[in-house]
């Protein structure tokens, strides 16, 4: 199945800090869609394969449906944070292909 491509703005935030995971939250009618079109690709816990791109660095990486937020989460893994100098309460463009 070909890579279905999404671009939009969001801020990055951090989960319990200090030292919580950083994420970044899909808005809700990228989420929604998404859902309702590849929900049976989620594996447990409603984790799903995708591709990343922030600034000039791409990532394999895995996005998870949060019921909270009823939106899916994009985790910022460290090196990515580095290369692109990213930090909480940032707004960032992001590309992801899921």
């Amino acid at each position: 199945m070909a890579l279905i491509p999404y671009s939009f703005t969001a801020v990055i935030w951090q989960h319990s800090p200090p030292g919580g995971w950083y994420f970044v939250t899909l808005p809700r009618k990228i989420s929604d869609e998404i859902r309702s079109a590849l929900q049976s690709e989620e594996e447990g816990w409603g984790r799903m394969k995708a591709q990343a791109k922030i600034g000039a660095t791409e990532w394999k990486t895995a996005i998870w449906y949060d019921t909270k937020h009823k939106a899916y989460l994009l985790p910022l893994k460290a090196d990515v944070r580095e290369k692109e100098k990213l930090r909480a309460g940032i707004e960032v463009k992001v590309e992801i292909k899921v």
